[in-house]
């Protein structure tokens, strides 16, 4: 009996030394994973406390946990990635908060600008002629002289910031800043859009937010030397303030998967007939315009100076022999034509005119390239989708969609072709 207990108890002591030993070094070889232990150090312990089938767990753990890490990695790789993007987007959103806020402050500026300068030139001119009248009948002696050259003086000072402010068209200027103004917190909105709706945010999306950023600074500089734009340009070109659009690589999977993305054949054929309509009536309307007023604008600007200048050589000439009462006449008619003629530029603001009207020219550029190279694109999966693109072209040209598509549909029509060209697109401008 007692030899049956001792061999019972040996048996359970054995046991459980075994059990403890077994879990023991199933607890060490776990641990051996985590710490990189050698295979053959793994194995070697495995053999002397004869768990073979442990051998293979050691080996599966060692060879599965990096496959765990590697892909841990890479998910964390593409986490940090387009938190990276996200970042990257901000900060543009944060330089283009910055450029509207100096294109306001700059705005504001110059429309001080054209307001003193206009109202310093006007109470010149008006105090110059008020001398060449005095002049004409103060008789003889140092008071004509005096009164003489005073008049002179000022009206070739009004001259000259007359053809300063020729040169560089405050009004105009202050106009291309607002501008500049509207279209940054545009793409400002965007942005915001953009980090709002699309996940994730791709590199191609930052890339695209600053080619717009350093488009728009390309189109209205701030600076007045050297990147100034030119005020009195030879061919008028509509304002372009977007970057080229590069072509896209196209998935031919993603047709599938969108399957229409909300386009139809009657959409396109709609925007097509809308896009005729742009091109005949709009963008020829506001570029016949912007001409006109820029013809308008040279004639004033070549008016004002020699009108002014004149005014100065008939002042000196108060009081000469020979030319009895003319030289006041002159001094005096023409001070007065040219003050006239300088309000009618700088304060009837006819560059900021011209300005309006080529960046109207650009809005339907702009339109057209967006209809063009959206209805190229052979993916349909590719494109935005056709209800929201439509609504937008409707909203942009000032029409709902049922006008939109009365549009469309007279200006298909044979019988109303008439109707159709006497018809502008937009009701915005």
């Amino acid at each position: 009996m007692a030899t049956i207990q001792a061999s019972f108890c040996s048996a359970s002591f054995s046991s459980s030394s075994s059990r403890k030993t077994k879990v023991t070094f199933h607890s060490q070889n776990f641990e051996s994973s985590h710490l990189s232990v050698p295979r053959l150090l793994v194995n070697e312990l495995n053999q002397r406390n004869g768990s073979p089938n442990l051998t293979a767990t050691s080996s599966e753990i060692l060879e599965v946990k990096p496959l765990f890490d590697n892909r841990k990695r890479s998910s964390l790789g593409d986490s940090v990635s387009d938190s990276n993007f996200v970042q990257e987007l901000y900060a543009i959103m944060e330089i283009v908060a910055d450029r509207i806020e100096m294109h306001n402050n700059i705005k504001a500026q110059r429309d001080n600008w054209n307001v003193l300068l206009l109202n310093s030139v006007n109470g010149m001119t008006a105090t110059a002629a008020i001398m060449a009248g005095l002049a004409s009948i103060s008789g003889s002696g140092p008071s004509i002289l005096s009164l003489k050259i005073s008049s002179s003086l000022l009206y070739m000072a009004v001259t000259g910031i007359v053809l300063v402010m020729n040169k560089i068209q405050p009004s105009q200027l202050a106009e291309e800043q607002r501008n500049a103004s509207r279209l940054f917190k545009k793409l400002h909105e965007e942005i915001k859009t953009t980090l709002a709706l699309k996940t994730p945010v791709t590199s191609y999306d930052v890339k695209v937010t600053m080619e717009k950023v350093l488009a728009l600074d390309k189109a209205y500089p701030l600076p007045l030397l050297g990147t100034m734009i030119e005020k009195f340009p030879q061919i008028v070109k509509p304002a372009v303030w977007w970057p080229e659009e590069e072509p896209k690589c196209h998935d031919h999977n993603m047709s599938d998967k969108f399957e229409r993305n909300g386009w139809n054949e009657n959409l396109e054929e709609e925007l097509k007939e809308v896009l005729c309509v742009m091109k005949g009536r709009d963008s020829a309307e506001y570029a016949r315009l912007s001409n006109m007023v820029l013809k308008v604008n040279k004639v004033l600007a070549f008016c004002g100076p020699l009108l002014t200048g004149s005014a100065a050589i008939g002042s000196g000439l108060i009081g000469l022999p020979g030319f009895g009462s003319w030289g006041a006449v002159l001094g005096v008619v023409l001070g007065a034509l040219g003050t006239v003629v300088n309000s009618l530029e700088h304060g009837g603001q006819v560059g900021m005119v011209f300005e309006m009207y080529r960046s109207s020219a650009g809005f339907f550029k702009l339109m057209e390239e967006t209809i063009e190279s959206t209805l190229k694109e052979r993916e349909v999966g590719d494109r935005e989708n056709g209800e929201l693109f439509e609504v937008k072209v409707a909203l942009q040209l000032g029409r709902s969609l049922s006008e939109l598509r009365d549009l469309a549909s007279a200006s298909s029509l044979s019988s109303r072709i008439q109707q159709a060209k006497e018809e502008f697109a937009s009701k915005l401008f």
